[in-house]
């Protein structure tokens, strides 16, 4: 059964053991999970009020870009422990000979590579997220103010901690090049989502 399927304390038992996996790269995703969650509910109660209803086109647009995004970084959960599961994996196959030395070698290589593309690809979505929650600033029922505050922190959180296990693997990218653009990118990324969610954060607690 895949992890997103579990039952909430399932899930949490299963993190808190001292199984490897699931662990931060899961959780980001999680987190990610719930902010696109929450910019979803924040649409729906704001499109159910006909009182909101300069905002019902911003949030029926908005809505289908959350569920998108929900989708993603639930699949994301479970890419992250698979990706790890094909590093861990890799470590245990043989080495007695050349030929399984460097079977061994190339799918540690591989893994890492996916360890590394997954949380990545998951940094990308939570900054099309924070995008997400900039347009719906002031466009949305007042009263979900707070929910759409709690999506802005859930979002860098889940940025920031793709990023932590993007840059842990990155060592083990073999392509330098393709390391260094991963490097790069992430920076770039998780400046712009921290001036983006701080300017959020700071507007929405400002008008509670």
């Amino acid at each position: 059964m895949k992890l997103i399927d579990l039952k909430v304390k399932e899930y949490l038992d299963i993190l808190l053991s001292d199984a490897p996996a699931p662990g931060g790269g899961s959780v980001s995703a999680l987190a990610g999970a719930q902010a696109a969650a929450l910019m979803g509910m924040v649409c729906d109660l704001t499109t159910s009020k006909a009182k909101y209803e300069e905002y019902h086109d911003t949030c029926k647009v908005a809505k289908v870009k959350a569920d998108l995004l929900y989708r993603g970084f639930a699949e994301g959960v479970d890419k992250d422990t698979e990706a790890y599961n094909l590093v861990a994996n890799a470590f245990k196959m043989p080495k007695e000979t050349d030929e399984e030395k460097a079977a061994r070698r190339k799918a540690i290589d591989d893994g890492t590579l996916e360890a590394t593309k997954v949380p990545f690809s998951v940094m990308k979505m939570a900054a099309e997220g924070l995008e997400l929650a900039e347009q719906l600033m002031g466009n949305t029922n007042p009263n979900t103010a707070s929910d759409l505050g709690v999506a802005v922190l859930n979002l860098m959180t889940c940025m920031k901690g793709a990023w932590l296990n993007v840059k842990i693997n990155l060592p083990g990218v073999k392509d330098e090049a393709l390391a260094a653009e991963y490097r790069e990118k992430g920076e770039e990324m998780v400046k712009k989502g921290e001036v983006i969610a701080k300017k959020l954060y700071e507007e929405i607690e400002g008008g509670l």
